[in-house]
């Protein structure tokens, strides 16, 4: 029996090796914490209770023969993934009933890399269907509700994921971040949750949404933790031509190794009337904890950042309208009953997408077609490149940026859905540097007086992932917000 279930890998880790519980003992706790409580969150849509029981024996009987396998950093421990993400015989819907039935028969490259490290995949977390969305209201199986309060969104795309580690009910799950579908659960729900460089980790057997901007990334309560997972999912796939031949650095290794001569960038752009004040003070609060560690603070510019929300949903919704048009209804999910082929895909698509999805179709085939291509979508891949430009000339003088995740903390359940620019514009501190295929760690910075968490985002140049993780990790014990945990 479990009396407390363990909060981070590490841990979890340490009480395997020294038999404290058994992994079996381990499942059963976190499905039972599932049972009792997710029937209120909705944080998951499919849970793998006999076979994640099967691997948790087997993973007991190679400790009983042979001990705890130091070579498997994640050995024993459950998690779950973002629905819109395949694995192999587990149902995968991306929380839409065109996907309703669907299960792949293999696993995404970061999946399978997860497994092979020894992880126990518990189940699949709910989400915005196929990614569309900021508070994971757009699932056809119902909104994820927020641990912290339940009358509160917790966030989107990625909620259901968030919900899930911030509950306890697993050690981490495994989400996508588009324009910052894992960075604004993460601040919603108290989590550390990382946006990799574009090319660092494999898209391969992600649901696309946006392919130029899609990436797959780790939340979990932990910057430590959110290290680990890297050092596990990243690397070079043959099967992705999009992710990089860069040797992947030991993160977890170096993660304390913060340089004392490092520059960081407050971004004025971020800090702007968008923010609100309660959330502001919180943030100066947090740059003055890294002050504190001697880290050199300076205020910095990016002029193009106001583009960056309509430059995205001009982008976005162009590929989306490519990406989705192989969802026809005739092999999976919804199928409409008609009299003939076109009506068919037309009903099927009507019944098996959300309004959000069916939305950004319609924008993205419009600013595709013939006479509004070179005034939408090529012209907003022109900003794009300015967009980036920035930050290049930025990260000329600084190391990194210092940004709030989100302006303003988890929202009422139902207060945007009638207003999508409102919602849209939740994502304004968090597309840009999606856009610019950059880097960007959100970590808990504190509580606002009514107990909703908030979030510190830090972005880094390309590919430079650790010095991220290393000033996180830093910030992170200096109070120690993980240690706090919702009331459920």
């Amino acid at each position: 029996m479990i009396e407390q279930l363990p909060l981070t890998i590490e841990e979890t880790r340490e009480s395997l090796r020294a038999k404290k519980f058994s992994c079996r003992e381990l499942v059963d706790a976190y499905l039972d914490r599932i049972e009792k409580i997710d029937s209120t969150l909705n944080s998951f849509i499919t849970i793998e209770k006999e076979n994640a029981r099967d691997h948790a024996d087997a993973c007991d009987e190679h400790i009983a023969r042979a001990g705890y396998p130091e070579d498997k950093p994640l050995f024993g421990i459950p998690f779950a993934v973002k629905d819109a993400i395949c694995t192999e015989g587990i149902r995968s819907t991306a929380s839409a009933k065109i996907l309703d039935n669907y299960i792949p028969p293999f696993d995404a490259t970061v999946i399978a890399k997860l497994k092979s490290a020894g992880g126990i995949i518990l189940g699949k977390n709910n989400c915005d269907a196929f990614g569309h969305g900021a508070s994971n209201e757009n699932s056809q199986y119902g909104p994820v509700l927020n641990p912290w309060n339940t009358k509160m969104v917790a966030g989107g795309s990625s909620g259901g994921s968030a919900a899930a580690v911030s509950a306890n009910f697993c050690a981490f799950s495994i989400a996508e971040d588009t324009g910052g579908s894992i960075r604004q659960p993460a601040a919603f729900c108290g989590l550390a949750g990382l946006r990799p460089s574009y090319g660092r980790n494999s898209r391969y057997g992600i649901m696309p949404m946006a392919s130029s901007l899609d990436t797959v990334g780790p939340l979990a309560r932990t910057v430590q933790d959110v290290a680990l997972l890297m050092e596990v999912m990243a690397g070079k796939d043959k099967l992705d031509g999009t992710t990089v031949e860069d040797e992947v650095p030991a993160y977890s290794t170096h993660i304390s190794k913060l340089s004392k001569k490092l520059r960081v960038g407050l971004p004025q752009e971020y800090f702007t009337g968008e923010l609100e004040e309660e959330i502001k003070n919180i943030i100066e609060k947090a740059i003055e904890d890294i002050k504190n560690l001697g880290v050199q603070v300076s205020e910095v510019s990016l002029p193009h950042t106001k583009f960056a929300v309509p430059v995205y949903y001009i982008i976005v919704p162009a590929e989306d309208s490519s990406n989705l048009g192989r969802m026809d209804g005739i092999r999976y999910g919804v199928r409409a009953q008609t009299d003939n082929l076109f009506d068919t895909y037309a009903e099927s698509r009507a019944q098996g997408f959300p309004t959000e999805v069916k939305r950004r179709i319609m924008i993205g085939t419009f600013s595709l077609s013939s006479g509004y291509y070179d005034a939408y979508y090529a012209h907003a891949q022109k900003v794009r490149t300015l967009i980036r430009q920035d930050f290049d000339k930025v990260f000329e003088t600084v190391d990194l940026l210092l940004t709030p995740t989100t302006p303003a903390p988890a929202f009422p359940l139902g207060s945007k859905t009638q207003d999508p620019i409102a919602m849209y514009l939740a994502d304004v501190f968090v597309s840009p540097a999606a856009l610019a295929g950059l880097p960007a760690l959100s970590v808990s910075a504190g509580f606002t007086k009514v107990g909703l968490p908030v979030g510190l985002q830090i972005i880094g140049p390309r590919l430079n992932e650790l010095e991220v993780l290393q000033l996180g990790y830093a910030y992170e014990q200096i109070n120690k917000w993980f240690l706090k945990q919702p009331s459920l």
